[in-house]
């Protein structure tokens, strides 16, 4: 059963409440309605409890120096460039908070906001919030739902949005694992069904051309380690697209702990997954259990559509309407 709700902390008038899941397997995820941040997630390994996402023991130091740990990201999670789209030929400016650009639902995107959390049964926990038409720059309403169930080792994460109007809505997890629980994330061995991504301007945001990952640093189809064959390590912030005639029941990730001891394995009906090792991080303030994270230290899985999707026609379209809307299911396992 989902732990009893507990307050942490007040922040602009609201309460902050965590809520605990734990499994039969003995996996332990602490949420918070801040964000829908996954502020903790423990898997037994050898005897010992090991925290494989990066976090911070205190509420204060989340809306400090937070890069989205555990956070819930959107309405429209990535990058639109310019901060600006064109929808039924009406031109909408959302608000940029990376240079021109708009990342991750921008400034006070959801990642910012506090959600309504209430526990369910059988180890889940359901998340609501609705974005009033304007919102950040974003047309419609947009009435969301996220629901973390927890299950042996997998938990399962299920979006839904009902929108007023048509509006982009792309809905991301964004946690940041370390299998190891420390250091670079250099060593771990990634594997992802993609034989394409979409390439980017040097402000990451996309062309709109798509290319083989054959012969680039991001081929990751058979499995190997962020590293080149001389061993040097290789950054990466990217959108892969993923094979469409992969089989629903297998996994499109895989991300492997150097030493063997847990494995990674991601399920999603989305096209994309933004592969992004944290070159980015720049965390001056203890993480969970007072350790400190290093540049390189996370690495995010995020299953998604497209960036600048909804300024490239050609990508699978994100535009919601209230006649469809946007549904998501991921699934996330880490078992030794």
């Amino acid at each position: 059963m989902a732990g009893d709700v507990r307050k942490i902390a007040e922040w602009q008038g609201g309460d902050v409440v965590e809520a605990v899941l734990e499994s039969e397997a003995g996996v332990r995820l602490n949420v918070m309605n801040y964000g829908g941040v996954i502020r903790d997630w423990q898997v037994p390994v050898g005897g010992q409890m090991r925290s494989v996402v990066l976090g911070f023991d205190r509420f204060e130091d989340y809306p400090a120096h937070s890069p989205y740990f555990g956070a819930l990201a959107g309405r429209v999670a990535n990058r639109v460039g310019g901060s600006r789209f064109t929808l039924d030929c009406q031109e909408y400016e959302l608000t940029p908070n990376e240079g021109p650009n708009h990342l991750h639902g921008g400034p006070g995107g959801i990642s910012h906001r506090l959600w309504k959390l209430e526990p369910l049964v059988a180890n889940a926990l359901r998340l609501t919030l609705s974005s009033p038409d304007g919102d950040m720059g974003y047309p419609g309403s947009l009435d969301m739902e996220v629901i973390y169930r927890l299950d042996g080792y997998r938990l399962h994460i299920d979006f839904a949005a009902v929108a007023s109007a048509p509006t982009p809505v792309n809905l991301v997890q964004h946690n940041y694992f370390n299998l190891m629980g420390g250091g670079e994330v250099f060593d771990h061995r990634l594997e992802v069904a993609a034989s394409a991504y979409t390439v980017t301007d040097d402000a990451l945001i996309p062309t709109g051309e798509i290319k083989p990952v054959a012969g680039t640093g991001f081929d990751f189809r058979h499995g190997h380690p962020m590293r080149d064959e001389s061993g040097a390590p290789v950054i990466l912030d990217q959108n892969l697209v993923l094979d469409t005639r992969r089989d629903p029941a297998d996994p499109v990730a895989c991300l492997v702990a150097p030493d063997g001891s847990l494995r990674l394995e991601l399920f999603t009906d989305q096209p994309g997954l933004q592969v992004y090792n944290g070159g980015q991080m720049d965390i001056r303030v203890e993480g969970l259990g007072g350790r400190r994270y290093p540049r390189f230290g996370g690495m995010c899985l995020e299953d998604q559509h497209f960036p600048d999707a909804v300024n490239n026609p050609h990508f699978p379209d994100t535009i919601v309407t209230p006649e469809a809307p946007y549904r998501h299911r991921c699934a996330i396992e880490i078992r030794p």
